[in-house]
């Protein structure tokens, strides 16, 4: 946890995000029905709740500038408290589309998107549930290891598409092992929150059957 006297407030992060009034406005409604409900269920970690804003709305709202131009379709797969899909909302990515199995999950994603005032398309179902459509972007945050999440992302991509795929300080091993029977294509970026991890975003995807 981060010390007390460098905790992000919400003005403080919306300034470092460049927001709007609005937008700010959106951002702290979804923090307070987060809040409410964490009460109930286990959304986020109980340890990062005291820096909620620089641990996930900061660490989610930075992929934004990652989206390309243009972007129609946005699919976040294992949504779970909406983030970062939800936070893509806000910020006025179109065509954002969650993806959550548990029905508890899916209930909150439907209160906090009414409560911000967005309305992304919101599956309940597991990802494997979903039909095989392409989208511009997909996006997953916290779901699984690179190994299991790429089978997960593929059938979403097609050319023009990219996977924005936060990652912690495994990444090095996670892509390591995904290259077992992978081909990636990818750029990494520096996070603004984790300096251990990065922002990574695959443009291409290939298995190899051999491997």
């Amino acid at each position: 946890m981060s010390d007390a006297a460098t905790l992000l407030t919400a003005e403080t992060a919306c300034e470092r995000l460049g927001v709007s009034r609005e937008t700010r406005e959106k951002l702290e409604a979804y923090v307070a029905i987060l809040l409410e409900w964490q009460g109930r269920m286990n959304l986020i970690g109980p340890g990062t709740i005291d820096d909620i804003w620089n641990r996930h709305i900061v660490d989610c709202a930075q992929l934004a500038r990652l989206v390309p131009p243009g972007c129609k379709r946005l699919v976040d797969l294992g949504s779970g408290a909406g983030l970062p899909g939800l936070i893509f909302a806000i910020l006025g990515v179109q065509g954002v589309e969650l993806v959550e199995s548990d029905q508890k999950k899916a209930a909150f994603l439907h209160a906090a998107a009414g409560a911000a005032g967005v309305k992304p398309l919101i599956h309940t179902c597991r990802v494997e549930a979903m039909p095989h459509e392409p989208a511009d972007v997909v996006t997953a945050r916290a779901v699984a290891p690179l190994e299991r999440l790429v089978p997960m992302v593929i059938p979403f991509m097609t050319e023009g598409s990219v996977a924005i795929l936060p990652k912690g300080s495994s990444v090095d091993h996670e892509l390591k092992a995904v290259a077992r029977h992978w081909h990636l294509w990818y750029s990494r970026h520096t996070s603004m929150t984790d300096p251990r991890g990065c922002l990574l975003v695959i443009d291409r995807l290939y298995h190899d059957p051999r491997l």
